[in-house]
């Protein structure tokens, strides 16, 4: 019932509190009141990304690694795995800067009004004689070739200089 979704909540917060004691006792009331444990790590996946995200890059690896040894082995064993996984998170350092980014994309695609800007005919791809005529990928600079990075707008005109990650919703 109810309390399914209040350990995971409660699970959750613990970890993106940084409390390890109160992670690992979420994570076994719920492991041990029979939850299924892929959906404690199909949780874990998101919150890699989610609350933790770029601070360690890593994250994400080590909830893949949990999902994919529960799923192997099952329980009681995967316990362990869930557990290092839970405390792992509860100790690491924690950004939403790409949740958030990616939240502000999404806001500017639901606000726009009208057909979406067209993709620069720069980065588009030319398979074909008659695409290269109308001139997709001119002028496209491939960046492995420079030294430096090149100059070069891979926004749409209607969004040059915009930034999602400093953008904040209003």
């Amino acid at each position: 019932g109810e309390e399914h979704y209040n350990c995971i909540s409660a699970l959750h917060k613990s970890m993106r509190g940084s409390d390890e004691n109160a992670s690992l006792y979420w994570l076994a009331r719920m492991l041990e009141g029979g939850e299924d444990p892929l959906y404690v790590a199909r949780r874990l996946v998101r919150f890699a990304s989610e609350d933790i995200g770029l601070a360690d890059p890593l994250a994400l690896t080590q909830a893949v690694a949990a999902y994919q040894g529960c799923h192997f082995i099952g329980m009681p064993e995967c316990e362990v795995i869930l557990a290092q996984c839970v405390v792992y998170f509860a100790r690491a350092p924690k950004s939403i800067e790409v949740y958030k980014a990616y939240s502000n994309v999404k806001e500017c695609l639901r606000m726009h009004t009208g057909p979406l800007p067209p993709v620069p005919l720069h980065l588009r791809n030319a398979p074909t004689r008659l695409m290269k005529n109308l001139g997709y990928g001119k002028g496209y600079k491939y960046n492995p070739m420079y030294k430096e990075p090149v100059e070069q707008d891979y926004l749409p005109e209607e969004l040059k200089g915009t930034d999602f990650f400093k953008e904040q919703k209003t």
